[in-house]
């Protein structure tokens, strides 16, 4: 199971939400790119990235520091957070970013959705952000009636690179993941499915090892220190490997 420690962006710098909320935020950092460094350093091999800024009224606003990220480390980063046109998808990947994590769009204009999985096969990645099971939109201002595994089903045929799974109740709450949910949604569908929200502790980690999921995305857990990168690397990595 891959680890993608997370940088979200708002305004220029590292900062964490709790549950979604732009009122409820904890600034980490102001120099992202030697964030994404320091990750590297200790072993990721990818990273998270996400414009909190773009997730909440679409302006590109954080690109220096997107592109300050992918310029100062090595590995495969991804991108999620206001990608609502196929303009954003080619300035973005122009940037050298590996993926792109496209939600809101997608639930609202599923066909163009399935339109850009195929002109940029491997690169774009759903974004499923679930409040109660139900999928929420606009950098989680918005809960639709759309349950989170039926998004899923819409696009089990198209070639995407993978779907990362957020459980809003937990993101950024050190609460431990919804296995049930995490679960639920691996069963619902052929992609790989990338697991986001509540990682707290080592053995949250090693639960999610025990899943379907191909990755997990560690994001408060790390700036806190309640779980080390080592740590979340070693207990992800197969039983008996080194």
């Amino acid at each position: 199971m891959q680890i993608w420690p997370a940088i979200d962006l708002l305004d220029g710098k590292c900062v964490r939400l709790e549950q979604g909320d732009y009122a409820r935020q904890t600034v980490f950092g102001d120099d992202p790119a030697a964030m994404a460094r320091r990750w590297v350093d200790e072993g990721a091999q990818c990273l998270h990235l996400v414009d909190l800024d773009a997730a909440r009224d679409g302006t590109l606003a954080n690109l220096e520091a997107v592109q300050a990220v992918v310029r100062a480390v090595p590995v495969p980063c991804q991108l999620g957070g206001g990608v609502r046109s196929q303009e954003t998808i080619e300035r973005l990947l122009e940037l050298g970013l590996k993926r792109l994590v496209v939600g809101t769009r997608a639930l609202k204009s599923p066909d163009w959705f399935r339109e850009m999985c195929r002109r940029f096969p491997g690169r774009l990645v759903l974004g499923i952000d679930a409040r109660d099971g139900h999928v929420a939109t606009d950098g989680w201002l918005e809960t639709s009636h759309v349950e989170a595994t039926a998004v899923a089903g819409w696009f089990e045929n198209e070639p995407l690179a993978a779907i990362v799974y957020t459980d809003i109740a937990r993101d950024g709450m050190l609460a431990g993941p919804n296995i049930a949910a995490l679960e639920a949604m691996c069963r619902s569908t052929p992609h790989e499915v990338v697991a986001s929200g509540g990682v707290a502790t080592v053995e949250d980690v090693r639960r999610l090892a025990t899943t379907p999921a191909g990755g997990c995305i560690i994001g408060r857990a790390l700036y806190e220190g309640t779980l080390t990168l080592g740590e979340a690397l070693a207990a992800a990595a197969p039983a008996g490997s080194t």
